[in-house]
């Protein structure tokens, strides 16, 4: 369905901002005149569905003026300054602070009718986007999975969704258990290709000829892999295990494929230790060919406070799971939760928070005892990278508030009667945390 624009035109001049509406109606634009920029902010609000025509002197509030509060409001907001004779300098500055363009009065009614379609489409575009944007951030099921509030998480989920929407093929690395079949899952979801087929595919799974048939066929039963994806997105996971052979055969597939390829190849590679390159052990051309569009997802080390988000979700679903309490996690705990190098980022937090939850049923054990078991060779794990006290007990205060806040629902008096905290203080520190009531009821 194609979004309703509107076209604010702001001028103190009852016949010139007439005019200008006059003639945008007679080109199919839906208008709102304002006499003044004052009257106009009363109506213009982040996302407003339409472009600003404004003339640049006004008494009151002035065009610069009224632009620079547009673009506080909605910086992504298409505004065309009416300019008189002599004001071109003042209209380049306009252009500086973000006025899309200018037109000098006397101006061409064709060239404001082509302004304002470009304008409209550009504010369309723009909107859709962030629709488009927001939808797949909270409503994807795939995308929901992407927890975490860090900057790496978010990058993450920014790449995702630049990456989803583009043609190319795309390489996924990162360490072992970060979530990286996760990720291409959501570049399938969130892309044009997400109503089509989602073929993942072991690399490191198969021999080399049972790869090839299930690859390339033929196939007793089904079809292969190129064909069953086609249109859709074919994924290699463990794409290093290829052997020279069938790479050279996934990239005679490439190349048939032409410049826009039907179907899209998400490879996923696991690469590590030193010395050891992707580019070193495929083919040059294949390697380009695939790690044109790259996503590295972060390891759960340098998520910082997206560890304890993350263990406390996990506990909670594992508590209600097998039918007991999630554990309480100490402040000490929520320091050593925090200091852990994670070797095996977020499938080892699951597999700690799992234990944490039997452990707690039992009444017996520690977290520290299950992250000194998860050392190398039973040494305590911790990282190398020491963490301001400061950092620590922010995180640990957060993770107690949302804690609390879940388990009660939103309910700011019991929150207040379990942490001992006055009111003003309980919204202070929510404030601080980017914390919300709402996000509880």
């Amino acid at each position: 369905m194609t979004r309703p624009m509107k076209i604010a035109i702001v001028d103190d001049e009852p016949d010139m901002r007439e005019s200008i509406s006059q003639w945008l109606v007679l080109s199919g634009f839906d208008t709102e005149t304002y006499a003044s920029a004052e009257e106009a902010l009363k109506q213009i609000v982040p996302d407003w569905p339409g472009v600003v025509i404004t003339d640049m002197r006004m008494p009151g509030m002035d065009g610069m003026a009224f632009l620079k509060r547009l673009m506080g409001i909605d910086s992504g907001l298409p505004v065309i300054m009416i300019t008189g004779h002599g004001d071109v300098p003042i209209a380049v500055e306009a252009m500086r602070m973000g006025a899309m363009d200018f037109m000098e009065k006397p101006f061409n009614p064709d060239r404001l009718t082509e302004l304002a379609k470009k304008a409209t489409q550009a504010r369309r575009m723009t909107l859709d986007n962030r629709a488009l944007r927001r939808d797949l951030s909270e409503g994807q099921p795939v995308m929901s999975k992407l927890l975490g509030a860090s900057p790496a998480m978010e990058r993450l989920r920014e790449d995702i969704l630049d990456l989803g929407q583009a043609d190319g093929h795309v390489l996924i690395d990162g360490e072992t258990g970060t979530g990286k079949t996760l990720v291409a899952h959501a570049l399938h979801a969130v892309g044009p290709r997400a109503s089509r087929r989602f073929v993942p595919i072991s690399c490191a799974a198969f021999s080399e000829e049972a790869l090839g048939l299930r690859l390339f066929g033929p196939v007793e039963d089904g079809l292969p892999a190129v064909e069953e994806a086609r249109g859709g997105t074919l994924v290699l996971e463990d794409i290093e295990a290829l052997s020279d052979s069938l790479q050279a055969r996934l990239l005679a597939f490439i190349a048939d494929q032409g410049d826009r390829a039907e179907t899209r190849i998400i490879a996923i590679t696991n690469v590590r230790g030193e010395g050891r390159r992707l580019e070193d052990i495929l083919r040059p051309d294949l390697f380009y060919r695939l790690g044109a569009l790259k996503i590295t997802v972060p390891p759960l080390r340098q998520r910082g406070e997206d560890i304890l988000t993350l263990f406390t979700r996990m506990t909670e679903q594992f508590a209600e799971e097998y039918g007991c309490e999630a554990p309480k996690v100490t402040a000490q705990e929520a320091a050593q939760l925090l200091q852990a190098p994670w070797p095996g980022n977020v499938r080892q937090l699951i597999n700690v928070a799992e234990r944490a939850v039997l452990q707690n049923r039992r009444g017996t054990g520690s977290i520290a005892s299950l992250l000194m078991a998860d050392g190398d060779e039973g040494q305590q794990a911790t990282t190398t990278e020491g963490k301001p006290l400061k950092e620590y007990v922010e995180s640990f205060e957060k993770m107690l508030i949302d804690n609390t806040m879940r388990r009660h629902k939103g309910s700011i008096s019991a929150v207040m009667e379990e942490l001992s905290l006055p009111r003003r203080t309980l919204n202070e520190k929510m404030a601080k945390y980017g914390l919300s009531r709402g996000d509880y009821l």
